[in-house]
């Protein structure tokens, strides 16, 4: 090759690549900008900068670990959201009109009457921040008028409609966001989303939007969670997942990422046994807590001129009584954290039991700013609270009661039925002895009875015996029935029934052929008011060593303590189960406020507390809030009730 060959050569080479440079820039310059960060700034910050997702950020710069930090150049895609103007309504001040204030009027009627927020009112008239409203004061009632004016979004949204099978998860999957996000957009969304219902989504392009599959379902990613966990709560090692949501390989496991996963799933945050935790060596936040009692303690119904009928009404009203035992061991939590330097903002609201009062409460209230707020009882009532307060990201305490939707900010602290009778059959399978297993039910407990069969297939069935006339359950059985059952050894026998008869009769019958040869032992999945009463013998409790599962154990075996202690010498009896729930409950949640920045970060499965009679491990729902799974097994021996696990 001739010299002047290979200096074409030579040059071509050079122009060819500084062609492929400029092309290269021109393409990358189309789709792609850079971010010097500045002091401060997050992912999320930088995020909402360039109407992208955090991990859109992450997937351009996988070495990002951490808070970011100053001068770093950040590689930037350009945004897939289509910045149009949309419309949006805003209330404009006009001026003012003048109300005085009438006898027995509130805020709250004020603010119905004119159709302004309590809020306004109180902006308007400044003095009712630190005073109380009075008859006879005159206020400057906010007049405004509706304006329609096109704005530009950062996020700009649009219209959509949610088709059959779509939860927000699946929804948040498909448009990129989190379900924070999903749900900052849509204030009002419901818990549980309706085919046809409208919400706001990033106004992306079709052919943007991820596909959805029927035969998956859809998870968001907790804060601090990890593949461990994960494999803990659905079963799946990291490689299945990373198959199933090929992201995962360039971003990682980020909070708040929507995950694909298999429908079915048998595993459910399935928790193992992990040591107590001792919170209180573990306090590191100290700001004070608010809190929020929102209990039915019914004042409306209370004649404070009348000392004895006040009396008798606590006396002979269970739910008074269930309240003020509550509310005095919640006092007693207080001041036992004040003790460890933890002071609280207790703040205590009456329900009186009432939807209408409540959502009153709600209205003349801001608790945005609350740590948690522990209450209402009423199911109904606690709804509203939990799917209101949901917005702010407040926790709400299911305390005394389980609700009917576990959402988000929910703490479900009475654990769930199934989990109760898995951990009895968990129990009795734990026991290394070889043993005779007998389940008798009744009729309406077959389903019961089956499913115990199904875990002791060697197992004898035997049912309660029909009412000759009527052909329904007549809730006995024969003593021949329990003929030749009982090998020489040791038997567990399973009674599952609501009938109090039943009970009694078979309890009996057993206790009379429990011996040193035939050791039967007593259990049940479910311990109800069949259980209970004149007709029940707690001596044949006891020589049967009658098992079950509980949310609660019996103080008796800590009588010692401070907290039992400190009651009688302040109420002149021992605490009620409600009155240490109380306290447990509370203190759990200000010990629990005080190591973490709030209770979500302060929940995670790997942390059990223990108290005067309650424990609580929560595990956060696959789909829904977090769920107490600690739970005693107890025992009667010697006319006591103890805790066997």
């Amino acid at each position: 090759m001739s010299l002047i060959s290979y200096s074409y050569m030579n040059i071509m080479k050079k122009f060819l690549s500084l062609l492929f440079f400029v092309l290269a820039f021109n393409l990358f310059a189309q789709n792609y900008k850079t971010h010097k960060v500045e002091k401060g700034e997050t992912i999320e910050s930088v995020a909402k900068q360039y109407l992208v997702t955090p991990f859109d950020i992450y997937a351009l710069n996988p070495d990002i670990k951490g808070s970011l930090k100053p001068n770093t150049v950040l590689i930037i895609p350009n945004s897939k959201v289509k910045n149009e103007p949309q419309e949006e309504e805003t209330s404009e001040l006009i001026g003012y009109k003048s109300h005085k204030v009438k006898r027995k009027e509130t805020l709250f009627s004020i603010s119905k009457k004119y159709s302004v927020s309590i809020e306004d009112i109180k902006k308007a008239n400044r003095f009712l921040y630190s005073e109380n409203l009075k008859k006879g004061v005159k206020l400057r009632i906010p007049k405004y008028k509706t304006v329609i004016y096109k704005k530009s979004y950062n996020n700009t949204i649009k219209k959509y409609t949610v088709l059959p099978k779509e939860g927000k998860w699946r929804i948040a999957y498909k448009f990129g966001i989190t379900v924070d996000e999903l749900e900052d957009l849509n204030p009002n969304m419901k818990e549980v989303l309706q085919p046809g219902d409208e919400l706001n989504v990033p106004n992306i392009a079709d052919n943007e939007e991820k596909a959805i599959e029927e035969s998956y379902n859809y998870y968001e990613v907790l804060p601090k969670e990890g593949f461990y966990r994960l494999k803990i709560k659905t079963g799946l090692t990291q490689e299945e997942l990373e198959e199933l949501n090929p992201e995962l390989k360039e971003t990682g496991l980020k909070a708040g990422m929507v995950l694909k996963l298999p429908e079915k799933l048998e595993v459910e945050g399935e928790l193992g046994s992990v040591e107590t935790t001792a919170l209180h060596s573990k306090l590191s936040n100290f700001e004070t807590k608010k809190i929020a009692l929102m209990l039915p303690y019914r004042l409306n119904k209370v004649d404070v001129d009348s000392v004895a009928e006040t009396k008798d009404m606590i006396k002979n009203s269970r739910l008074m009584s269930v309240v003020l035992d509550f509310h005095a061991g919640v006092l007693m939590a207080l001041d036992s954290a004040k003790q460890l330097g933890i002071s609280t903002d207790l703040k205590v609201l009456d329900t009186q039991y009432q939807i209408s009062k409540t959502r009153e409460i709600l209205e003349d209230n801001d608790f945005s700013d609350y740590d948690a707020v522990i209450g209402p009882m009423k199911a109904q009532c606690f709804d509203r609270v939990a799917s209101t307060l949901r917005r702010d990201g407040v926790p709400v305490i299911a305390a005394l009661n389980k609700p009917n939707e576990v959402y988000s900010n929910v703490f479900q602290t009475i654990p769930q039925d199934k989990l109760l009778r898995k951990t009895m059959i968990d129990f009795i399978k734990a026991d290394s002895l070889k043993r005779q297993v007998v389940v008798i039910s009744d009729q309406a407990n077959r389903s019961s009875a089956e499913m115990l069969k199904k875990e002791f297939p060697e197992a004898k069935l035997i049912f309660s015996r029909n009412n000759s006339k009527t052909k329904k359950d007549g809730y006995y059985i024969f003593p021949t029935d329990l003929e030749n059952v009982f090998p020489t050894g040791k038997s567990i026998v399973f009674l599952e029934t609501t009938s109090n008869p039943l009970a009694s009769s078979v309890i009996s019958m057993l206790n009379g052929l429990n011996n040193e040869n035939e050791q039967i032992v007593l259990v049940t999945l479910d311990k109800n008011r069949a259980f209970e009463g004149k007709n029940i013998d707690n001596y044949h409790l006891s020589n049967l060593k009658f098992h079950y599962p509980s949310v609660n154990k019996n103080f008796e075996e800590q009588n010692n303590s401070s907290f039992v202690k400190g009651y009688k010498r302040t109420y002149g009896v021992s605490p009620s189960k409600y009155a240490s729930r109380g306290f447990d409950l509370t203190l759990d949640i200000l010990l629990r406020l005080a190591t973490e920045k709030d209770l979500y970060e302060a929940s995670t499965e790997d942390v059990e507390t223990e108290y005067i009679e309650n424990k609580f491990r929560y595990n956060k729902a696959m789909f829904g809030g977090y769920v107490n799974e600690a739970i005693y097994i107890v025992k009667y021996d010697d006319l006591r009730i103890v805790r066997a696990k």
